[in-house]
């Protein structure tokens, strides 16, 4: 547990380190090696660090912790998914998942513990708020664990919602993507948001990293069912905001959609995502559904969800499938929350 009356360095820009050491005559350069052995190389102790004084180390040691800290257990899938639970100092839960694919190795991870959203296909939403996680927890979900050094994406899709913990989770994207932090490209990280109107703004504004939306349906009277944001931020107008931003060249913005049977996969549906996302560059992301409990709902069959890609991509939207991934240890989309069986690690 890390000691609350000390500075903690992770979670901090390499300038707001600079500002804690400043006075004690230390440097910029300084700085930005104890960044770079924090964020790059998870360092858990100031003494490991090779390019720093031992003036500073010793001045650190007296008054600062690292804040780099490792998950409490973690649960591996049949298909490689791992997934981690991790605890922080003030006693919050959440959980991250890592996703080997070859040679693209990604992490989820959470913003909050638990989701104040309510969304009732979500578990994270039935595990109620517990509170938001500062850009150190979100970080460390990524420098934290095992195969930190092998991880080339990151997906803000865990627990809770980033749009409602936005300065934190624009602070992580800047931690993760500086040169002096993980140093991944923007195009390599992307956030998922039910669509908060002033996060969605302000992301887009100050941050250069991709956007998914969780649409659901292209009718917002079925959408206000499933994701109570819609009532007071409608995803119309999110998407509107969306398509009327200026892009980068590597910048993508999606919309996530989860088919389930019968639900949301009919030829109507299909048709309002035509009219709703056709000529708007943004692209469509096609989920399976996950069951929860006793629910009867079930997703929509391979077949169906190709027949949905092949005419969007037909009509001119880039859409995709996204595989399964970590399901039987409740590490898939929408089945994250504490409480489930982990082993030790």
């Amino acid at each position: 547990m890390i000691d609350m009356e000390r500075k903690k360095m992770c979670g901090l820009s390499a300038g707001e380190m600079h500002d804690f050491i400043k006075n004690e005559g230390f440097s910029h350069e300084h700085a930005l090696a104890l960044a770079n052995a924090i964020y790059k190389k998870g360092a858990g102790n100031f003494f490991s660090i090779p390019k720093i004084p031992k003036k500073l180390m010793g001045f650190l040691s007296s008054c600062a912790v690292t804040g780099v800290y490792s998950p409490v257990t973690s649960e591996k899938s049949s298909d490689g998914t791992k997934k981690y639970l991790f605890t922080n100092q003030d006693g919050l839960h959440f959980e991250s998942v890592f996703i080997p694919d070859g040679k693209r190795n990604t992490v989820c991870v959470s913003t909050q513990s638990g989701c104040r959203m309510g969304c009732p296909f979500c578990v994270t939403g039935k595990y109620g708020f517990h509170g938001n996680l500062d850009a150190g927890d979100i970080v460390n979900q990524v420098i934290g664990i095992s195969e930190a050094d092998t991880i080339t994406h990151v997906v803000f899709m865990g627990m809770g919602e980033p749009m409602d913990n936005i300065e934190n989770v624009i602070k992580a994207c800047g931690i993760l993507s500086a040169e002096w932090g993980k140093a991944l490209s923007q195009a390599n990280i992307t956030i998922s948001t039910v669509g908060i109107t002033p996060g969605v703004k302000k992301f887009l504004e100050k941050s250069g990293c991709n956007l998914t939306l969780s649409l659901f349906s292209p009718f917002p009277d079925e959408r206000r069912m499933v994701v109570p944001a819609e009532t007071k931020y409608p995803a119309n107008s999110i998407i509107d905001i969306m398509k009327s931003y200026p892009l980068g060249k590597k910048r993508r913005l999606s919309v996530a959609y989860v088919m389930i049977n019968g639900v949301n996969d009919t030829d109507r549906h299909l048709g309002g995502l035509k009219e709703l996302l056709g000529r708007t560059g943004i692209r469509v992301n096609l989920l399976p559904y996950h069951r929860i409990g006793n629910d009867i709902n079930r997703s929509s069959p391979v077949e169906r969800m190709m027949y949905f890609k092949h005419n969007l991509v037909t009509s001119g939207i880039s859409a995709s499938i996204r595989k399964s991934r970590g399901a039987d240890i409740s590490a898939a989309c929408g089945l994250l929350a504490s409480g489930f069986k982990h082993e030790a690690l």
